[in-house]
């Protein structure tokens, strides 16, 4: 897992709108990143909509919110019409993101071992730390 003040990786990801950033896109802003395994499940959802209701909190404290899984932008679209979601969320098409944020763990459910999104999330400065 990634330390406590740390730079952020490097990245590359696509939002919900087909939009593609790097961690150049959050020079100077505060952000937070929740990855979480899979839209439209039970935890997932309820962790995405709480972001969403808290949004203009984070917003006030000038804090940008992104929701991070390997869901394509067909799905987080789906997923946040279907919930009325304000987060953004991006695509983590290869994993690069998640391996950098070192949140692609070693799973087990059920005796079976897969590997997954470790749901985490991790507060940012302006100083990208």
């Amino acid at each position: 897992m990634t330390k406590n003040n740390t730079r952020i990786p490097i990245f590359s990801a696509t939002l919900d709108t087909g939009e593609t950033i790097t961690q150049q896109y959050f020079d100077n802003k505060s952000f937070v990143l929740f990855f979480y395994p899979r839209d439209d499940t039970a935890g997932c959802t309820i962790e995405t909509k709480d972001f969403s209701n808290h949004k203009e909190q984070f917003s006030d404290m000038g804090i940008e919110l992104f929701g991070v899984s390997k869901d394509d932008q067909a799905s987080h679209k789906k997923f946040k019409k279907k919930h009325q979601l304000s987060v953004n969320l991006l695509y983590d098409h290869e994993g690069l993101m998640c391996q950098a944020f070192q949140v692609w763990q070693e799973k087990q459910m059920y005796g079976k071992t897969y590997h997954g999104i470790e749901r985490s999330t991790f507060l940012i400065n302006k100083n990208g730390t």
